[in-house]
């Protein structure tokens, strides 16, 4: 019984997905390990991998809860756990409640900085599940609340910000705006049905997704300033570099305004592996 509710719940935050975020922020902190004064601890690291879980985790949750109704009346989404009655609302809110008070408490236990900026964090991470009821920029909430990661990885350790960590945000921020306009594509139609708002409901399948691709354009200067800045310009930076926009090119290829079937793949594959392969060969940088 134990064991199935904790699969209920990793199904409701979708924990796979973590491979998003999670690989940015211990960039975010191998970065900031490089910094004069500063200084390696499994506790500090175990902190930053709690407020990652918990930060996401609320935010994954708060998101299902406040949209359960919309997936309800989605063929998309209605098979999801609060839609198909796996979890039921109240259970949702709480298991979010609970995460967002253990995110706020871990982050404190870190310096008081990362506590008071922890409620800016919760903002963001819950705030964007309401964008889409009001405007169709809704996609760049989705890419501020992952863009928080490496750079709440790096405060962690430093209390301060550098120009690198800063355009890794800016990165992260494009790169997951442009992914979601994307996957956005599955729910056009559907969200015109139901008044919500969305860069493919407002402008159509073939105009999102050539701004999707003018979203993702900045990347090819973000990723070698960040390399150049970062000082990873050895032979692992630039494979990381050269790997990541590769899989940007990638996602756009293997769909088109007439054929989405390769969706799943241009969203989770292409960007899972863009994100973990690209950060393995920073810490591999960074590291040797």
């Amino acid at each position: 019984m134990a064991f199935s509710g904790i699969q209920r719940y990793a199904s409701l935050v979708k924990f796979a997905h973590t491979v998003f975020a999670l690989p940015f922020a211990l960039v975010g902190f191998v970065l900031a390990l490089q910094e004069p004064d500063a200084h390696f601890t499994w506790v500090l690291l175990l902190q930053i991998l709690g407020c990652m879980v918990f930060a996401r985790s609320a935010a994954m949750g708060f998101n299902r809860y406040a949209d359960r109704e919309i997936d309800a009346r989605n063929p998309r989404t209605e098979s999801r756990d609060i839609p198909a009655g796996r979890i039921s609302p109240r259970q949702a809110l709480v298991f979010t409640l609970i995460n967002v008070v253990l995110f706020v408490a871990v982050a404190f236990t870190i310096n008081p900085l990362c506590g008071g900026l922890s409620f800016v964090a919760l903002v963001f991470l819950l705030g964007y599940s309401y964008l889409k009821r009001f405007t169709w920029l809704c996609h760049f909430g989705v890419g501020a609340a992952l863009c928080i990661a490496p750079v709440g990885a790096f405060i962690a350790v430093t209390g301060f910000l550098t120009w690198p960590v800063a355009l890794l945000a800016l990165m992260v921020f494009f790169w997951s705006s442009g992914f979601d306009i994307l996957y956005a594509l599955a729910d056009e139609e559907v969200d015109r049905a139901q008044g919500l708002h969305s860069i493919p409901q407002r402008f159509g399948r073939r105009r999102a997704m050539v701004i999707a691709r003018c979203v993702h354009l900045p990347e090819f200067a973000l990723v070698p300033l960040f390399l150049i800045q970062a000082g990873l310009t050895d032979a692992w930076g630039i494979a990381a570099g050269v790997f990541f926009m590769a899989m940007l090119v990638y996602q756009h290829r293997i769909i088109s305004p007439k054929d989405l079937s390769r969706l799943n793949a241009a969203f989770f594959t292409a960007n899972g592996l863009a994100s973990l392969v690209f950060c393995v060969m920073v810490y591999l940088s960074v590291l040797l």
